[in-house]
């Protein structure tokens, strides 16, 4: 559903991405995980047709991002680490908003199941300077989720989230995953990669320095074999 080869962008001399190749398929949650400056935002904004990257190819469901952009993208859904929100649309107003830019004609059977899903439907009326953070986040990702999209980006979609708010959207890419979607996420918090992702690649100056599934990388995180994923991250990134 998203392949990525040989994918490279830098930024003056600064190599951000050198030669990222990987696979997401339908149903499939992978995890971008290293230290900050890995090149894992840089790897999601290029994805996502924000960022123009220098070399390699991009296919989101079948469509080149460089020769076909307009119908790759129909098919992405992408929550940026800094969401930006419309100052003055209200909650339900983005989600409108969003839906019509798709094309996404049962918005008004869908919307009560998709405000209940992101706890948002007490405040469906508010504008984004009277939500929380947190709820700046969960409106991020239902801008994402509305039009049903074939590959979905997250970049640190929990960021914000009480416990509460952390199990529900957990909840939710689970859902996307299992409906079909292939979904990427980048995330520091590694427990929860361990939990949502079939696989993880470990990236370090724009490379990848392993990949597998977490089990496979915690194996790594011990002589015993009895290591976590942490354990293997932190081995793989201080070497």
């Amino acid at each position: 559903m998203l392949e990525v080869i040989g994918l490279a962008k830098s930024f003056g001399k600064q190599v951000a991405v050198g030669g990222l190749s990987f696979q997401v398929a339908a149903g499939e949650v992978v995890g971008l995980v290293g230290a900050n400056g890995a090149g894992k935002t840089t790897t999601l904004l290029s994805v996502a047709g924000i960022l123009r990257p220098d070399a390699g190819h991009i296919r989101i469901a079948g469509h080149d991002l460089a020769t076909a952009p307009v119908e790759a993208k129909r098919r992405l859904g992408f929550v940026p680490d800094e969401p930006a929100l419309f100052e003055y649309l209200t909650v339900e107003e983005h989600l409108r908003f969003i839906a019509r830019l798709y094309g996404v004609a049962d918005i008004d059977r869908r919307l009560p199941a998709l405000l209940a899903d992101l706890d948002l439907h007490d405040r469906r009326r508010a504008f984004p300077d009277e939500l929380s953070r947190g709820m700046r986040q969960k409106l991020a990702l239902g801008c994402a989720f509305v039009h049903d999209p074939q590959v979905l980006l997250l970049d640190e979609p929990l960021t914000g989230l009480d416990p509460i708010g952390i199990r529900r959207m957990k909840d939710a890419i689970k859902h996307r995953a299992s409906g079909g979607a292939a979904v990427l996420l980048s995330s520091h918090l590694l427990d929860v990669v361990s939990e949502l992702c079939a696989r993880v690649i470990v990236l370090a100056h724009g490379k990848a320095l392993a990949e597998g599934t977490p089990r496979e990388l915690a194996a790594r995180g011990s002589e015993q074999g009895t290591g976590t994923l942490e354990d293997a991250v932190l081995d793989l990134l201080t070497e």
